[in-house]
């Protein structure tokens, strides 16, 4: 079974692209199943967050698996295959491995040591295991993503001196206005960005936030937790003209401020400068928004721009979290080189003890009528030099599974003792206990 993952991340892809492979939490096991019933397809996670969308495989057959993902990814979008194409990253085995294991510890994102990245990394597989759409080796693979990001976090403290999306937008913010003392902010979205947003707003001396939310619930919600204001989002229009600054994310799948919304908010209001901030993917504000007077338009692609000076002591912590992750990433290999010969070795034990139990039958034929003490003592010695025999074996071919010639000796294994290798129902069986138990 061979590990792929496929996808494109905010590096590959701008942000136009990016919302077109967006997969929203209710189209997802759909999806998953889309995915699971194409050829070549044993089981498939699909990642989906602001800054990337990546398919995870476990393949059989790794190019038809590909070209199938690729494919479905191709008409999800709404792109040519050769478009596409220009987009995608595609990585397999080792560092299909290390790449899932670097995004789980926050060393892939757009903020380093990101600390949002490890729930929906656990969220993504919880979905795909929920829905049947995974396997044994994924299973295992996303298990030890997660303990990896925990242990990372743990041991280098990464996550600490806050840098994240929502932080980011509100130093921008800073950079333009200078103090934010004083200023009017609109939060629209009350969901977790939304919300440490307006927290980190609330922290930098803004004395106004309103906050707005298709919920009006949620929003009233946020608004009493940060001493701010809730707003009906059908009343948008009619409050842009207090707001200096506009921070927008929401889940909606279509834009939810257009440039005549805008325009007629600021209506003899021109000469007063206005920043929007739209760090939703798909994007909550129409692009051409930023083209009216006065108006100032930013998107999570602009946040990359932002200043950098609290990841210092982050890059240091990265050095020791490469550390950490190629242990991890070593771990996973023994284990899954180890179950890679388990289906050689159950063939080796099974023609082994075959070939021990019509020599016995026959040697008790010639005795004549062995007693049963006679019995138990010639099969104790029979299967003692059965295991003394398999024992070097099953060590030494467990052993070398797990080097980059590994497959070599399972093949020479067969060939040389004529063994017919399955995957048994058994081999399964052990591969899900395994799995399921790290």
């Amino acid at each position: 079974m061979v590990i792929w993952v496929v996808g494109l991340n905010h590096r590959t892809a701008p942000v136009e692209i990016r919302e077109k492979l967006a997969f929203p939490r209710y189209v997802l096991p759909g999806a998953l199943k889309a995915l699971k019933e194409l050829p070549g397809i044993a089981g498939v996670v699909i990642l989906s967050t602001c800054n990337r969308t990546e398919v995870y495989l476990a393949t059989p057959e790794p190019e038809q698996a590909l070209a199938e993902t690729k494919g479905f990814l191709s008409k999800r979008c709404e792109l040519t295959p050769s478009l596409l194409e220009k987009y995608l990253y595609t990585y397999s085995v080792y560092e299909a491995v290390r790449h899932l294991f670097r995004v789980a510890a926050g060393l892939d994102s757009m903020i380093l040591g990101e600390a949002q990245v490890l729930g929906q990394v656990a969220e993504a597989y919880e979905i795909a295991r929920s829905n049947g759409a995974t396997h044994p080796v994924l299973n295992n693979l996303f298990q030890q993503a997660i303990s990896t990001g925990k242990r990372v976090r743990t041991e280098t403290r990464i996550n600490h001196n806050t840098v994240s999306v929502s932080y980011a937008a509100v130093e921008l913010a800073r950079q333009i206005f200078g103090s934010l003392a004083g200023r009017t902010v609109l939060v629209i979205g009350a969901g977790k960005m939304s919300t440490l947003a307006a927290r980190y707003l609330r922290d930098n001396g803004v004395t106004t936030i309103l906050v707005s939310n298709r919920s009006y619930e949620r929003a009233a919600a946020l608004a009493q937790a940060i001493g701010g204001q809730a707003v009906r989002l059908d009343y948008l229009e009619d409050i842009l003209p207090q707001a200096d600054i506009v921070i927008s994310c929401t889940a909606a799948s279509h834009y939810i401020l257009h440039p005549e919304q805008v325009a007629r908010a600021r209506k003899g209001r021109e000469d007063i400068p206005l920043m929007l901030i739209d760090i939703a993917v798909p994007r909550d504000i129409d692009p051409a928004v930023g083209e009216l007077p006065g108006v100032k338009l930013f998107d999570i692609d602009d946040l990359q721009q932002v200043v950098l000076n609290n990841l210092e002591e982050r890059q240091k912590a990265a050095q020791k979290a490469e550390d950490i992750i190629a242990e991890e990433v070593e771990s996973f290999f023994q284990w899954l080189g180890s179950l890679s010969v388990i289906p050689t070795i159950v063939a080796l034990k099974e023609k082994a003890e075959a070939i021990k139990e019509a020599e016995l039958k026959k040697a008790f034929n010639r005795l004549g009528s062995p007693s049963p003490r006679e019995k138990k003592v010639i099969g104790t010695l029979a299967n003692s030099i059965v295991n003394q025999l398999l024992h070097d074996v099953v060590v030494n071919l467990k052993q070398a599974a797990v080097k980059p010639q590994g497959h070599l000796y399972v093949e020479a294994l067969q060939e040389l003792f004529g063994l017919k290798v399955k995957e048994t129902s058994d081999v399964g069986s052990t591969l899900s206990r395994q799995a399921d138990g790290r």
